[in-house]
């Protein structure tokens, strides 16, 4: 291996890349790895590499292959768990990007406890066509609006050559750079390093190697993943992905993560703390700009200075150098009033994420205001039991303007996997219905969605939670600020409903499909595998 036997006595440091060749988003991880082991070894640690697997959400959506988006959480965190037990490093180094790769490398680390630090291989450029920025957010709804003969397939399929310019994660503040925000307010990654886009070579690339140097630096001084997993940090990081409007998996991510470092999290605590934080970034799909404009205005060190500063952020928390989280912001650009602003002057006054209960939700749901202007919805329910059945309807012309558009059987279980329902939402807004009528799901939602739209209904249909009764016509009203989501019906209803009720059976019986479908838990919960009973 080319390796001299003198270096094993240091600190050994394993990289745990989830490069693969199949999407954009971390075509770069490769580079990133041979310069995160040039800090190792510059450090005096011997640096061994290893790869995952990632899935990518946007060319599985819409299709069945999106199942397994949400499952590939739990093989990345498993692959990196069973690694670290086989080889026993000292450390860790987790180079991670798109969508999944993030949250299953904190949950790994919350499980294993070694000293680590996360390096996220940073956002794409924003694609340029005719004279604006666009993204894949406006790909997905161009779909909707050629569906519709709003737009022209030439039209749909010149914005798809212009819209993923280069490698990195999605360009909107989507799922992925809200993880990135998230594991700098963590203080599990060298705080604004992370979004830092992916095509700054140089940058990103001593990014790189000053993560190696540090992961050596924190196996010398003992200290390990979960010191930057607790509590406080968890609830620092939902700070961050309210304050810059970020996605609702965000939400699922952070209680699969305290779940497996052990800490007591519950949704309506996360989506308290959203309640409480002003949106004081302006970035799509809510607002106008893209991540490297978020950088450029001070990325989330500026995000973070500013709620440390207003006390919603706990700024004596750790971060992998050894500085606080206000030390390691405390010199970061003030709010510039265009990309980020300030407490006092938001973009928004609340944060977008909330926790909506009741007879059709008794576990919860979750739903992101960010992109609407509602806060309430009554209406018929006009019921699906799939994602595709759902965006056929919307295609053709099924769907009327206050409507409920109620889809089952995509839970965690029933999917199984969980997958986003970014098809039919960007279908409801291509056709221009967005703003008058709902979506009501066990499935989840991607980071680019808009609308009211309300997701992780729990329990899910298929483990004979409410959802799985309703029927056409049904009267569903959903109100976020007293955080409620009611089928207009009695217990007495529900109850006869269920008589002789069945769930559909299972799509898989075999292999890790039919595994997950048997030990996943609820979505209120982070939909983590559970051993059985």
């Amino acid at each position: 291996m080319g390796i001299d036997p003198a270096r094993l006595g240091g600190p050994i440091i394993g990289i745990a890349s989830t490069w693969t060749g199949t999407m954009p988003c971390n075509l770069n991880q490769r580079e990133l790895a041979d310069r995160v082991s040039d800090g190792v070894s510059e450090a005096g640690g011997l640096a061994l590499g290893f790869n995952t697997i990632a899935v990518s959400d946007n060319q599985s959506q819409g299709t069945p292959g999106m199942r397994a988006s949400l499952i590939s959480r739990e093989v990345i965190a498993d692959s990196i768990e069973l690694m670290v037990h086989a080889h026993d490093f000292d450390g860790l180094v987790c180079v991670v990007g798109c969508d999944k790769t993030v949250p299953a490398a904190l949950m790994a680390l919350a499980r294993v406890d070694k000293p680590a630090v996360l390096v996220y291989n940073g956002p794409m450029r924003a694609g340029r066509w005719r004279e604006r920025e666009v993204t894949i957010q406006d790909v997905w709804e161009a779909v909707g609006a050629e569906e519709r003969g709003l737009m022209s397939r030439d039209e749909l399929d010149e914005l798809e050559r212009f819209a993923c310019p280069g490698a990195g994660t999605c360009a909107g503040h989507f799922t992925a750079n809200t993880m990135a925000v998230a594991i700098d307010c963590l203080g599990i990654a060298c705080v604004g390093d992370a979004l830092v886009p992916a095509d700054e070579h140089e940058l990103k690339g001593e990014a790189a190697a000053r993560a190696g140097v540090l992961a050596v630096h924190l196996v010398e001084r003992g200290v390990t993943a979960r010191r930057f997993l607790d509590r406080r940090a968890l609830l620092n990081a939902m700070a961050g992905i309210a304050a810059t409007g970020g996605s609702t998996n965000g939400v699922l991510h952070l209680l699969a993560i305290a779940h497996e470092a052990r800490v007591p999290l519950t949704l309506e605590e996360l989506t308290g703390i959203a309640r409480r934080t002003p949106v004081i970034a302006n970035l799509a799909p809510s607002g106008r700009w893209m991540a490297e404009d978020l950088h450029r205005a001070g990325g989330s060190r500026a995000v973070i200075r500013e709620l440390v500063r207003g006390g919603h952020v706990d700024g004596e928390a750790p971060t992998v150098d050894g500085r606080t989280l206000g030390n390691a912001t405390v010199d970061a650009p003030q709010p510039d009033g265009e990309v980020v602003y300030t407490l006092e002057e938001p973009f928004k006054p609340s944060g977008a994420l909330h926790a909506l209960r009741g007879n059709l939700a008794p576990e919860g749901s979750l739903v992101k205001v960010s992109g609407t202007t509602r806060r309430s919805h009554r209406g018929p329910a006009r019921v699906f039991e799939s994602e595709e059945a759902c965006t056929d309807g919307v295609r053709a012309g099924l769907v009327a303007e206050g409507d409920v558009l109620v889809v089952r059987y995509e839970g965690p279980a029933g999917g199984p996997g969980m997958r986003e329902m970014l098809s039919v939402t960007a279908s409801v807004i291509g056709a221009g219905i967005g703003e008058s009528v709902v979506l009501v799901t066990d499935g989840r939602f991607s980071g680019a969605t808009r609308g009211l739209m309300v997701g992780h209904v729990a329990p899910e249909a298929a483990r004979g939670g409410p959802l799985a009764v309703v029927q056409d016509g049904d009267v569903i009203a959903i109100d976020v600020d007293e955080g409620t989501l009611v089928v207009e019906l009695d217990d007495r209803e529900l109850a006869e409903r269920f008589v002789g009720w069945q769930p559909p059976p299972p799509r898989y019986d075999i292999g890790v499909f039919a595994r997950y479908r048997a030990l996943v838990s609820s979505a209120s919960n982070g939909a983590v595998l559970v051993p059985p009973a």
